[in-house]
């Protein structure tokens, strides 16, 4: 089943064109790593899809509703329903740095959803224990490492029970120590079949958890396919050129 369906899409800023017609869709329970150099175009997508940026044009749909087609946007209400069925991590965890570990978890569970205190405090509790957090109700975000930071910003975005999880760079703010940890939580949410797009800069990871991975530069996408063959067997000559710098024995040593 299609859960992400994106059609010519663009965006501009000015006479900047960042996004140049780019149309790609998303099946439920897949894993989508979208790849390439900065400035590629790859987090305004990221954006455009989630709403936090409006598109210039083209069509995006979630779950089979239209959030904006052919550059115009659904009614607010629409667009609303369709936010509550998208959950996304950002680099630098976006945490309430006066809010607890347990309140960063459960205040949109309680403003959004309407659910109960209780019944927000136990979904967190329980996805606390899921991201080694059991201990760390009371802590602040200053008293966390980042990738604990992360972890809770991971969960923050699971309480809602998203339908596709996004994520955006999610380990560029940490040190490479902690990456470790933030991939291996989004392992074990693909082992999950949780349906994700990863914007990432970490080939290995990609090529070992994503079910299919697009290349972008230059605001369009210059080739995807499965993660082994777009990462271990590339094409187009832009593809191999970006890849060339990660080496198959890094790779193969990670």
């Amino acid at each position: 089943m299609e859960i992400i369906r994106v059609e010519n899409l663009t965006k501009s800023f000015g006479t900047l064109e960042v996004l140049r017609g780019i149309s790609f869709s998303v099946h439920c329970g897949d894993v989508l790593a979208v790849i390439g150099p900065s400035g590629s175009g790859k987090s305004t997508l990221l954006r455009a899809i989630t709403h936090l940026e409006t598109v210039s044009g083209g069509s995006v749909s979630i779950d089979g509703v239209d959030m904006v087609r052919d550059g115009v946007y659904a009614p607010a209400a629409t667009l609303r329903s369709i936010g509550l069925k998208i959950g996304l991590v950002f680099q630098n965890f976006n945490l309430f740095p006066h809010f607890s570990v347990l309140r960063n978890i459960t205040e949109a569970q309680i403003r959004v959803l309407r659910r109960s205190r209780q019944e927000a405090e136990a979904r967190a509790y329980e996805l606390m224990v899921k991201m080694g957090l059991a201990d760390k109700a009371k802590a602040y975000p200053f008293e966390l490492s980042g990738g604990q930071q992360q972890r809770v910003s991971i969960a923050r975005a699971l309480a809602l029970d998203p339908k596709v999880l996004f994520f955006d760079e999610p380990t560029s703010a940490l040190d490479p120590e902690l990456t470790g940890e933030i991939l291996k939580v989004i392992r074990d949410l693909a082992r999950e079949k949780m349906t994700m797009v990863i914007v990432t800069h970490e080939m290995y990871f990609a090529r070992d958890v994503a079910d299919r991975v697009l290349f972008m530069d230059e605001g369009l996408i210059v080739e995807e396919g499965t993660a082994a063959s777009i990462i271990g067997n590339p094409k187009n000559e832009r593809t191999k050129a970006f890849l060339s710098r990660f080496t198959d024995h890094s790779l193969d040593s990670l």
